[in-house]
C-alpha cells in the first residue's frame, strides 16, 4: 500500500515529532511546511525553557509525557536531572502527597523527600525554606530546538521533505475532503493535512471553518545574573528542575545562572494577528514590572538570587485551552484535516505518537477522550467562553485543584428545573457547561443527616452530609434527580437500526418499546462509550450517550447516508429521574397509563401522560431502585417537575443531587464510561460482558474481543475500612507493591462503607483479597468485594 500524501503544517516540536512518527510507520510521503526559518522558526518551541514534569492527574497526559521523556532520552536531547517540587505550606505538602499518588498510579518513579533531602538535591535551596518535596528522578530538561532538528532529520532520512519559509495561505478541499495546501510558493497536494501550528492554530482552523479553542497567552521567563555560589559552573544544568507552586514559580539552571518562570503575573492574552511575520514572533518584550513580585518570591526561596538580579527576560507565547487539555483529532466535517494543537514540549512526542497511530492504524493505543478535538459543546466554542476559561486555566496552572473545582462565572446551560433547584438551596457546580445540583440545603433537616459519617477536609470539599441523607432517602422513600445534562440523541430513518447494530455490541433488533444497554468499541475492542438505546418506533431510537464525541462518532459512521438522521435533542428536552421504593405510588395517580410491573416492565420504554404532560418514560435506574427516567420537551419541564413534586409530598419526596447519585450507582456497580473504563479496556475486563452479543452478527470490535472472556486484569469494587473515603486515581497496593489504581469512589451509605472501584490484576481481584489504597501518603486498608454490593438479586428494581 502506497503512503498517502501528508502535509504537516508547522515545524515546531509537535510537527517535527508527527513527521518522525508517521515516517517511522511507513507513511513516508510527508511534507512539513514552516512559515519561519529553520532551525528556530519563531514558534513556542523556539523559546520553551524545556522543563518536563511528567506527573499529572490525567493518566493520558502522564503517558504522553513519559513517552516524550523516553524518546528524547534516546535522541540524546534530554538532560535527565530529575524534578523537585517543594512545599512551603501544609496545604502544598498535602498536595505533593497526592501527586505522589498520581505518579504511582501511572507508573512514574517518584518519592516524597524531607527538607534536608530537598536542600541536598538543590545547592541553592535552604532546608528551612521548605516543609518537604516530591522528587521524580526521570524528569528533566528537553532541548526543544535540538529535538526538532533530530526528529526532522530522521523523517527526511525516511523520505519526508521540510520546506521552511513557506507560509500557508489556504487549505484546499473538494467533496468534503482535503486535497492540498496553498502556500506563498505554490500548492502542495495532500490526502491528509495535520495542523501543528501552535498559537497560530485558530488562524489555521479558520481556513477550513473550524474553531480551534485555544488562547495564545504570554508567560514570563527570566534569567538571573551570575549567581556567586555557582561561579565557575559550565554545565548547562546538573541540579533537578525545581517547582515552587505556592508562588507559581519554576526554576532551572543555565550554567552559573538560574532561569525563572512565573505564572503569577496578570493574564496576558495575545492577538496573534498583530505579531510580526518574521523573526521570533513568539517572543515579546519583557515587562519587568509584572515580574518584580515573582522575583521577590524567588529570592525568598533561593536567597542566593538576591545579589544576582535579573539579567534578561522574555514574555513568551504559549497556548491555553478552556479545560487545559490538548486538541487532537479530525475536523468533524472535512475529512483528512487533523489537528494537534495546544501541545507543550512536555507532551509533544507522546501526542505525535498517538496522532500517528490514529492516522495509520485507525485508532490510538491510549485513551484520548479528554483530548478529542470534538469534545466541546457549541457554547464552549464561543470566543467569550474560550477566552474566559483559558484565562482561568492560566491563573490556576499551579493551584491546588479539587476534582470538583469549577468556574465562578455565571451559569451557561440550565435545565427547566433551575428555578426550583435554587428555591431548594441547590449547591450547583458547572460541569460540561451545565449547572448540576450536587445536594440541596432544603434537605438539611432530614433525620438521615445524622446517620452520615464525617469526611476529611479534602473529601469534604464541595460535599455535605446532606448528600448522604439524600442517598438514604432515595433507598427508603423516593427522590427526584435532574438528568437533563446527559446527552440525548435521536437516530432515525430506514438505516438507523443497521447503523446502531454495526456500531454497538448488544442486539438492538427488538420490538419498539425495548431499552438496551450497549457499548461502542474501537476496532481493537476497547470501550469507547456505553449507550442506553430506547427503540421508540421501528425507525426511531433515543440514544443516551456520554458526550459530544459520541455524536461525532455516529455522524462520521453514518457518512451522510440519506437513510439515517442523527439529531442532538438534549437542549430541547429534559429529564427527571424518579427513583425509590415509593416511585410507583407517586407516579400512578398522575397517569391513566398502566405503570404496573406487568404493564410496564424493566428496561422498557412507553409514551405516557403525566397529568397533561406528554412523557417518554424509560423504566430503568442508574441508582438501583424502582423508577423511571421521565423525558419531555423543555417547555413542559417545569410543569412536570411541579406535578411530581406536589404529588410526592405525601410520600416524602425530595430533590437529590449528583453526590447521592454517584454513591448509589457505585453500590450497584454501574460503570461510568471515560472514568471506570476507556478505550484501554475491553468489555470483559470492565465487567460488561453481559452487554456483548457476538451471535447477533458483526459489529466494530467483535473480532478483536473474541476469546478474551478470561481477562488478565479486572475492574473490581474495594471496600475501605473505617468509613474512609477516597476520590479517585489513587494507587492500589497488593502485597506492598503498586498493582492498580482507583477509578470512581464514594461512600456507600446503604452498605455503610467507602467504595472504590479499581483496576487490578486478575490474580488480585478475587473477593476477599486484602489491598491498600494510598490516600495523601497514607495506606488505607481495603478488601476486594463481590459485586454488586447492593441488591444482587435485583429485587428492588424489578418489582
Amino acid at each position: 500500500m502506497s503512503s498517502p500524501r501528508v502535509v504537516v503544517i508547522g515545524a515546531g516540536v509537535v510537527g517535527a515529532a508527527v513527521a518522525d512518527e508517521l515516517t517511522a510507520r511507513g507513511w513516508t510521503d510527508v511534507t512539513v511546511l514552516e512559515r519561519g526559518a529553520l532551525p528556530l522558526p519563531g514558534g513556542s518551541s523556539s523559546h520553551a525553557p524545556g522543563l518536563v514534569f511528567q506527573t499529572n492527574p490525567s493518566k493520558t497526559m502522564a503517558g504522553f509525557a513519559a513517552y516524550t521523556v523516553q524518546k528524547m532520552v534516546g535522541l540524546e536531547v534530554f538532560n535527565q536531572v530529575g524534578g523537585l517540587e517543594v512545599a512551603t505550606t501544609p496545604e502544598r505538602l498535602a498536595e505533593l502527597r497526592r501527586r505522589h499518588g498520581f505518579a504511582t498510579s501511572w507508573g512514574i518513579e517518584s518519592r516524597l523527600v524531607d527538607p534536608g533531602e530537598c536542600a541536598a538535591m538543590h545547592p541553592l535551596l535552604p532546608a528551612d525554606a521548605v516543609l518537604g518535596g516530591f522528587h521524580t528522578p526521570t524528569d528533566g530538561l528537553a532541548a526543544a530546538p535540538r529535538a526538532v532538528a533530530a526528529q526532522l532529520a530522521r523523517a527526511t532520512d525516511r523520505g519526508a521533505r521540510v520546506l521552511a519559509e513557506h507560509k500557508v495561505l489556504d487549505v484546499l478541499s473538494e467533496g468534503g475532503r482535503v486535497t492540498g495546501v496553498r502556500t506563498d510558493h505554490g500548492d502542495v497536494p495532500a490526502d491528509v493535512v495535520v495542523s501543528a501550528t501552535g498559537f497560530w492554530g485558530p488562524q489555521t482552523g479558520a481556513m477550513v471553518g473550524l474553531t480551534i479553542p485555544l488562547l495564545p497567552m504570554a508567560h514570563q521567563y527570566a534569567r538571573s545574573g551570575q549567581v556567586a555560589a555557582m561561579a565557575g559552573v559550565t554545565a548547562d544544568a546538573v541540579s533537578p528542575i525545581l517547582r515552587h507552586q505556592d508562588r507559581d514559580l519554576y526554576f532551572r539552571e543555565h550554567g552559573d545562572r538560574i532561569g525563572i518562570g512565573s505564572y503569577a503575573h496578570r493574564p496576558m492574552p495575545i492577538d496573534v494577528s498583530a505579531l510580526p511575520a518574521t523573526g521570533m514572533p513568539s517572543v515579546l518584550d519583557f515587562t519587568p514590572q509584572d515580574f518584580a513580585p515573582s522575583f521577590a518570591d524567588a529570592c525568598a526561596l533561593l536567597p542566593a538570587l538576591t545579589d544576582a538580579g535579573i539579567e534578561s527576560g522574555i514574555n513568551g507565547i504559549f497556548s491555553f485551552t478552556p479545560d487545559g487539555m490538548p486538541l487532537l483529532g479530525e475536523h468533524p466535517e472535512l475529512r483528512g484535516f487533523w489537528v494537534a494543537e495546544a501541545v507543550w514540549v512536555t507532551h509533544s512526542c507522546g501526542v505525535a505518537k498517538t496522532l500517528a497511530e490514529w492516522l495509520v492504524d485507525g485508532e490510538p493505543e491510549i485513551d484520548v477522550h479528554e483530548c478529542d478535538l470534538n469534545r466541546f459543546e457549541a457554547v464552549q466554542l464561543s470566543p467569550e467562553y474560550i477566552s474566559t476559561r483559558s484565562t482561568q486555566g492560566f491563573v490556576e496552572v499551579y493551584d491546588i485543584l479539587h476534582p470538583l473545582d469549577t468556574t465562578t462565572e455565571p451559569p451557561l446551560r440550565v435545565s427547566p428545573f433551575y428555578e426550583r433547584q435554587g428555591q431548594l438551596g441547590g449547591l450547583l457546580l458547572q460541569m460540561g457547561s451545565w449547572e448540576r445540583p450536587y445536594w440541596f440545603e432544603a434537605n438539611g433537616g432530614l433525620p438521615e443527616v445524622e446517620r452520615v459519617p464525617p469526611r476529611d477536609d479534602w473529601a469534604e470539599k464541595h460535599w455535605s452530609p446532606i448528600a448522604g441523607a439524600e442517598a438514604l432517602v432515595t433507598r427508603e422513600r423516593v427522590a427526584m434527580y435532574d438528568m437533563t445534562p446527559l446527552k440525548r440523541l435521536e437516530v432515525s430513518g430506514k438505516g438507523a437500526l443497521a447503523l446502531l447494530q454495526r456500531l454497538t455490541t448488544n442486539n438492538l433488533d427488538k420490538k419498539p418499546g425495548a431499552v438496551t444497554y450497549t457499548l461502542m468499541l474501537e476496532p481493537s475492542g476497547g470501550v469507547r462509550s456505553d449507550l442506553t438505546v430506547a427503540r421508540l418506533a421501528d425507525d426511531v431510537f433515543q440514544v443516551g450517550a456520554n458526550g459530544n464525541t459520541d455524536l461525532d462518532r455516529l455522524l462520521r459512521e453514518a457518512g451522510g447516508a440519506g437513510d439515517v438522521h442523527i439529531a442532538d435533542i438534549t437542549a430541547g428536552t429534559c429529564c427527571i429521574g424518579l427513583w425509590g421504593p415509593r416511585a410507583r405510588d407517586l407516579l400512578a395517580p398522575l397517569t391513566a397509563d398502566d405503570i404496573s410491573h406487568a404493564g410496564f416492565g424493566y428496561f422498557r420504554a412507553k409514551k405516557i401522560h403525566v397529568g397533561s404532560v406528554p412523557v417518554t418514560a424509560l423504566r430503568l435506574s442508574y441508582v438501583g431502585e424502582l423508577g423511571w427516567e421521565l423525558y419531555t420537551t423543555a417547555d413542559l419541564g417545569l410543569h412536570l417537575w411541579d406535578l411530581l413534586w406536589e404529588a410526592g409530598q405525601r410520600h416524602g419526596v425530595i430533590a437529590a443531587g449528583r453526590h447521592a447519585f454517584n454513591s448509589l450507582r457505585l453500590e450497584k456497580g454501574y460503570r461510568s464510561a471515560g472514568t471506570d473504563m476507556t478505550t484501554e479496556h475491553d468489555p470483559y475486563e470492565s465487567g460488561l460482558g453481559f452487554a456483548v452479543r457476538p451471535d447477533k452478527g458483526d459489529f466494530v470490535g467483535r473480532a478483536a474481543i473474541a476469546g478474551r472472556e478470561r481477562p488478565s486484569r479486572k475492574l473490581v469494587p474495594l471496600l475501605l475500612a473505617g468509613d474512609r473515603v477516597v476520590l479517585g486515581k489513587e494507587p492500589v497496593y497488593v502485597d506492598g507493591a503498586p498493582a492498580g489504581y482507583v477509578t470512581s469512589a464514594a461512600y456507600g451509605h446503604t452498605i455503610g462503607a467507602g467504595i472504590a472501584y479499581a483496576w487490578l490484576p486478575a490474580a488480585a481481584a478475587a473477593p476477599g483479597t486484602a489491598v491498600q489504597v494510598e490516600y495523601f501518603g497514607e495506606r488505607l486498608a481495603a478488601v476486594v468485594a463481590a459485586e454488586p454490593l447492593f441488591d444482587p438479586e435485583m429485587k428492588r428494581i424489578r418489582c
